[in-house]
């Protein structure tokens, strides 16, 4: 019978998760099967863990996985034409291939659904000692503040749904919530989870096998990460500074917990199976090179991939410093732009793969010769005349375990992280540097993180404006590649500055004496379009058109 009973469930999710007839993917028609369901702790407990999988969970995803929010950015390009990347290049959100536009809008609110009917009918369960009810509520709040603060970073406000629409009311025309009012949806579904929760992982029965479970201390980064994202340029045009002291205290709050910290090595951060650095991930154990992203949307075919479709442009790799601590634009750094490799910051040597690393045993080779007399040229093993597999001459290490390779089966943790302590310092540290100047406080959060890289401190004396800025620097550094970066931009309203600018290259020149010439190089055919308007994705089209004049456009879409 339980048997039976398993499958009548695992169908019944499938059929109504799969539901597309409305905007907001609200219930029909569901009730008495909802109530049978409830009416066993097992299947109302795994339909409350079906909330979980409408979570984003890994870096590569825009198209299956391939396709990275990087590439949107200033930190990388697609090196072919990829839908889900050019559209977004080309500022055209409102097609129907931009799926980061169009796909997330759709899954979070089919999680919020989920959510919703747990919550409306976990009350008539008959819970058993072993299922807390309380951890269960708890994870459905904090999950539902978690669709809707994919919803508010990318949209502003939404419509918001807090109870599960019957038939009646699911051809109801609903118009969008402010952007306060959504905020404060989620600031209130977080707080009472963190009542609720469990404070850390290690809190849960069973840990090691509940690594992706939401804690309180989860629901806490997550306070502290939408609060910025609140005091932010695009949300706070009038700089309320009461704002980011929000945003600042609900950061200590996690800091005060003495709960976490950062990994001693930064090269293992992403790789680990536990971590007292992490406060929630996805476990991503066992990732092999065959049929992965890592082969097939990574890898160039010179280490045995399928192609290499993202390029770390020079955009990003400037903003590493001199293992001094200084920018390489300051004269006194030490930077030769004929040696450019030499004496970096060390997270560089973590994250990014350019001529001359040593990698999987051998040279990478992004180089090519000067036309001989014949006009002829010779390409480096990673570059070919018929295929320029990477238009940067770098290729994306930090994504890339090393024991991923062709031709061997090994395999390797690569955790999708949603909130790591580092990020909780360096949000404490940008949102205090606004609310209150260069404290020591905010020097040292930067610094922890910094020094754990192998980086020396941050020199004294900085005004708000100029630690503004190495703090930006620190983000785009520290979180390179971990879907960071394109959300920062928005927030800072720096789309025109940084993302429609040329976006750049190094050629690299092998001389007849082996020796390199290396010259920055601008990729006109990358150039990516970025208005001001776009720092609010569109509603998608789709969704316009279902609704009868309730739910307005964001303004310029």
């Amino acid at each position: 019978m339980k048997t039976l009973k398993l499958s009548m469930l695992a169908i019944f999710i499938l059929s109504s998760t799969a539901c597309k007839k409305d905007f907001l993917q609200r219930d029909i028609g569901i009730q008495t099967d909802i109530q049978k369901v409830f009416q066993d702790p097992i299947l109302a407990s795994r339909y409350a863990d079906n909330s979980y999988t409408f979570s984003i969970n890994d870096y590569g995803r825009l198209s299956g996985y391939k396709g990275m929010t990087s590439q949107f950015s200033d930190e990388s390009i697609a090196n072919n034409a990829q839908t889900e990347v050019a559209v977004i290049n080309r500022g055209l959100f409102l097609d129907a291939g931009a799926s980061d536009v169009n796909n997330i809008y759709t899954q979070m609110y089919r999680g919020i659904r989920n959510v919703n009917v747990t919550l409306a009918n976990m009350d008539k369960t008959p819970w058993t000692p072993d299922l807390n009810a309380n951890y269960i509520k708890g994870e459905q709040l904090y999950l539902r503040a978690y669709f809707y603060s994919e919803l508010i970073k990318r949209y502003g406000g939404v419509v918001l749904l807090t109870q599960p629409q019957d038939f009646t009311e699911a051809a109801d025309d609903k118009p969008r919530a402010s952007f306060d009012e959504t905020l404060n949806q989620i600031l209130a579904d977080l707080d009472q989870s963190i009542t609720l929760l469990p404070q850390t992982n290690a809190d849960w029965p069973n840990p090691a096998a509940q690594a992706n479970r939401a804690t309180g201390a989860a629901a806490m980064a997550l306070k502290a990460r939408v609060l910025l994202f609140a005091a932010s340029p695009l949300n706070n045009p009038t700089n309320d500074v009461s704002k980011w002291r929000k945003a600042a205290d609900a950061a200590l709050a996690i800091i005060n917990l003495n709960k976490f910290g950062l990994e001693t090595s930064y090269a293992n951060v992403l790789q680990l199976s536990s971590s007292r650095e992490y406060i929630r991930i996805w476990p991503r154990g066992g990732r092999s090179y065959i049929g992965t992203y890592i082969s097939d949307f990574l890898v160039p075919i010179s280490y045995g991939g399928a192609q290499s479709n993202l390029s770390p442009t020079q955009n990003h790799v400037d903003l590493y410093e001199m293992n001094n601590g200084k920018p390489i634009t300051d004269p006194t750094s030490g930077y030769n732009a004929q040696a450019p490799y030499t004496n970096r910051d060390p997270r560089f040597y973590v994250n990014i793969l350019y001529n001359g690393a040593t990698w999987q045993g051998r040279a990478v080779q992004t180089w090519q010769t000067e036309p001989n007399a014949s006009g002829a040229i010779t390409y480096g093993t990673d570059i070919s005349a018929a295929i320029s597999i990477t238009k940067t001459s770098y290729y994306l290490k930090r994504l890339w375990p090393e024991t991923s390779r062709s031709g061997s089966t090994a395999s390797a943790l690569l955790n999708f992280v949603y909130y790591r302590y580092a990020e909780v310092l360096i949000n404490y540290a940008e949102a205090l540097n606004e609310a209150e100047g260069p404290t020591q406080a905010v020097y040292d959060a930067v610094d922890a993180i910094r020094q754990r890289a192998g980086m020396p401190k941050l020199p004294t004396g900085l005004n708000q404006e100029q630690m503004r800025a190495r703090i930006r620097n620190e983000r785009a550094v520290e979180f390179a590649f971990e879907d960071m970066r394109w959300w920062d931009i928005l927030r800072w309203k720096k789309g025109p500055e940084l993302v429609a600018q040329p976006m750049k290259g190094m050629k690299v020149i092998r001389n007849a004496n082996n020796t390199y010439t290396y010259n920055v190089v601008e990729l006109p055919t990358f150039r990516k379009v970025f208005e001001d308007y776009m720092h609010l994705y569109p509603i998608p089209r789709n969704e316009m058109n279902k609704s009868s004049g309730a739910l307005k456009q964001n303004p310029g879409w």
